[in-house]
């Protein structure tokens, strides 16, 4: 019964740096690369690269 609830994941497929950007895009049905620019543009703001290591840590590899 649980097959219809979504989990959030590190992507295994579709990475570059952990497949924080990929595992979200999937969760999200979205393009990978409009996930990373809006990556970039949160490192640039300084949280965001803090919030991108503690997902890395914290989310779950892909099965």
């Amino acid at each position: 019964m649980r097959s219809n609830v979504k989990r959030l994941f590190r992507s295994r497929s579709d990475k570059i740096l952990g497949g924080v950007c990929g595992g979200i895009a999937a969760y999200f049905s979205v393009d990978p690369v409009l996930i990373r620019l809006i990556c970039i543009l949160l490192l640039f703001s300084g949280a965001g690269l803090l919030a991108y290591i503690i997902a890395w840590i914290i989310v779950p590899l892909e099965r």
